[in-house]
């Protein structure tokens, strides 16, 4: 179900101010060379763990096809550099006849390897009232197992009118959670991976709807995301989303997201699901997990990222305009082999 169009307007533009907020936030904690464009880059063959020892001179990076300047370089592997973890449970839109088996798989991963997670790790649980972080982070995952046991008692969906109205208010409880969760991470140094187990938010979109936005509702979308892509990427959030319905997921949301995937250019484009929780995790670059329910595996596979990265960066030109997208791509020199990164920034002079 889809919401009319005046709570739409309420949606979108109640989220306006938040978000901007929080970029300006993620803008004062960047440390580095300003206006430079931080790319964190994973090499991988069609199957088998990310590639390392590749050197800068393989590597081309792309703005808008035109070739770029790598500003700085630099390869890391294993525990080398490590790497903050953030495992969201999305009690919001998963609801609670999934949890103890999310809970049952997050439990199998976090015991791997007796329990020695590879980097430190916190959980978050989303609910009605927000999102929740652990304070700290650990790599004992046996006593995170013991936590979210814990924590996983007092979860509750949102159950009040149902309908349009629980979509629309799931979507907003949701996009609030992670600007708030982005917001926090930005002021810590170094990469994240923020990984969201969920079937994802209410797209708000769909045939017959989005013909009924108006010039100024697409502009408040548009701003969303620019202001929430642009916190992500200074932050230095690796966003993945993982389906805990798998192949059960018989809504239509576990595909229809992928034709929003591509980057919105212009305000007239923007549509609510430009801001879909799979559409943000494939363009941070990370990886947006639907097809299957071996949630521990899932977990893995987005971990194995860490195995062997690349960080570089590029100066963009000087001159462009505010808010104007840019397409990244990464082209590496080494046959059989793809680079996955961050997929376009919006230009923020």
């Amino acid at each position: 179900m889809f919401v009319d169009r005046p709570r739409r307007f309420f949606v979108f533009a109640s989220l306006l101010f938040t978000v901007a907020a929080a970029a300006q936030q993620a803008e004062m904690n960047v440390q580095g060379q300003p206006g430079a464009i931080t790319l964190d880059v994973v090499v991988s063959p069609k199957s088998g763990p990310p590639v390392s020892g590749l050197q800068q001179q393989d590597f081309t990076i792309l703005d808008n096809k035109a070739p770029q300047v790598i500003a700085s370089f630099q390869a890391f592997r294993e525990r080398q550099a490590p790497i903050e973890v953030i495992l969201v449970v999305d009690d919001v839109n998963t609801g609670l006849e999934h949890v103890a088996y999310e809970r049952s798989e997050m439990n199998k991963f976090l015991k791997i390897d007796g329990g020695h997670l590879a980097n430190p790790t916190a959980l978050a649980f989303l609910q009605d009232s927000g999102i929740k972080v652990q304070e700290g982070f650990s790599t004992d995952g046996n006593a995170l197992s013991a936590s979210l046991e814990q924590y996983t008692l007092g979860l509750h969906s949102i159950l009040r009118s149902g309908g349009i109205y629980s979509a629309a208010e799931r979507y907003q409880v949701s996009l609030r959670a992670l600007y708030e969760l982005a917001t926090r991470e930005s002021a810590r140094p170094g990469r994240k991976f923020v990984v969201w187990i969920s079937p994802g938010w209410p797209l708000l979109s769909g045939p017959g709807v989005e013909e009924q936005l108006d010039n100024k509702q697409r502009q408040e979308i548009f701003s969303d995301v620019v202001h929430l892509s642009t916190l992500l990427r200074e932050a230095r959030i690796t966003l993945y989303s993982i389906d805990p319905l798998g192949t059960a997921d018989f809504s239509g949301q576990a595909f229809y997201w992928q034709s929003f995937v591509k980057g919105v250019s212009k305000p007239y484009q923007a549509d609510g699901g430009n801001l879909a929780l799979q559409v943000l995790a494939v363009q941070s670059g990370g990886l947006a997990l639907t097809t299957g329910n071996d949630l521990a595996s899932y977990l893995q596979k987005c971990m194995a990222d860490a195995q062997a990265y690349y960080e570089m960066s590029f100066v963009p030109a000087l001159d462009q305009k505010r808010d104007d997208y840019h397409h990244i791509e990464v082209r590496v020199a080494k046959a059989g082999v793809t680079a996955r990164t961050r997929q376009g920034y919006y230009s923020q002079p």
